[in-house]
């Protein structure tokens, strides 16, 4: 008898317990954090402004019978104006660093001019028309959704150059050159598809100056002159991710 009274204490104890837990409140686990997908493509848009500065050396006269040295150095101008377009490119994240391939193009007027020293009366107008860049850029996320990254690459640059005699146009010369281009900037991703980022860039060349011919306006050559160019920008855009799998994953950060 003893046994059994025993045991039913301790059932009753057991019991009481149990209903004690049951009324204890849930502990809710830690919720998971979404570590924001940088993996895949994206196509975009941008505007912002552009500074130029363009110096530019004559070395030679076409107009004699045979091309003749004659160095003559007109100047440096400088002057700034809109550029926009748009740009694609590929990114691959690892941890925190984020790698990508990016091409872009941007088109706009960024006109400068100046009065040519030597030459009274004489005015040379340059206008950067579009500058067009191929770059490669490692990031660095500083939280799941801002990156931080370096642009390393080069460009092609097209300019339409004058020279102005006491306002009349006295020649001309199209151009396209290519050119060393760095950047730095931050891109912040609101959602798991779309960005936003700003970004400043510079542009340069490490080899001699550009030569090109002038031409007047029959389009026969006049002088040829070696000209050097110094281009910076500054961007902010947008960009549209499409991820090469399934969206953001559940991570600890």
């Amino acid at each position: 008898m003893k046994w059994v009274l025993a045991a039913g204490a301790v059932l009753s104890l057991g019991a009481a317990g149990a209903v004690s837990a049951a009324d204890l409140p849930l502990k809710a686990p830690a919720a998971p954090v979404l570590l924001y997908n940088w993996t895949g493509c994206y196509v975009g848009a941008n505007a912002g402004g552009g500074w130029d500065s363009m110096r530019t050396i004559r070395n030679q006269l076409d107009t004699l019978p045979v091309p003749t040295p004659a160095y003559l150095d007109y100047g440096t101008e400088n002057g700034s104006g809109f550029l926009g377009g748009g740009q694609i490119g590929c990114d691959f994240q690892t941890t925190r660093l984020v790698f990508g391939l990016q091409g872009a193009f941007d088109w706009g007027s960024v006109n400068s001019s100046h009065s040519i020293a030597p030459l009274p009366g004489f005015t040379e107008k340059n206008t950067l028309r579009g500058v067009f860049p191929v770059t490669g850029r490692v990031g660095y996320l500083w939280t799941p959704q801002l990156l931080g990254y370096l642009k390393l690459g080069f460009a092609w640059v097209n300019n339409t150059n004058t020279i102005d005699q006491n306002g009349a146009l006295l020649e001309t010369t199209k151009f396209t050159d290519p050119l060393i281009t760095a950047g730095i900037g931050f891109e912040y991703m609101f959602t798991n598809n779309w960005s936003v980022f700003a970004e400043a860039n510079y542009y340069w060349s490490e080899a001699n100056d550009q030569s090109h011919d002038w031409h007047n306006v029959a389009g026969i050559p006049l002088e040829n002159i070696n000209e050097r160019q110094r281009i910076l920008t500054a961007l902010v855009g947008v960009n549209y991710k499409f991820h090469w799998d399934n969206g953001p994953v559940v991570a600890k950060y």
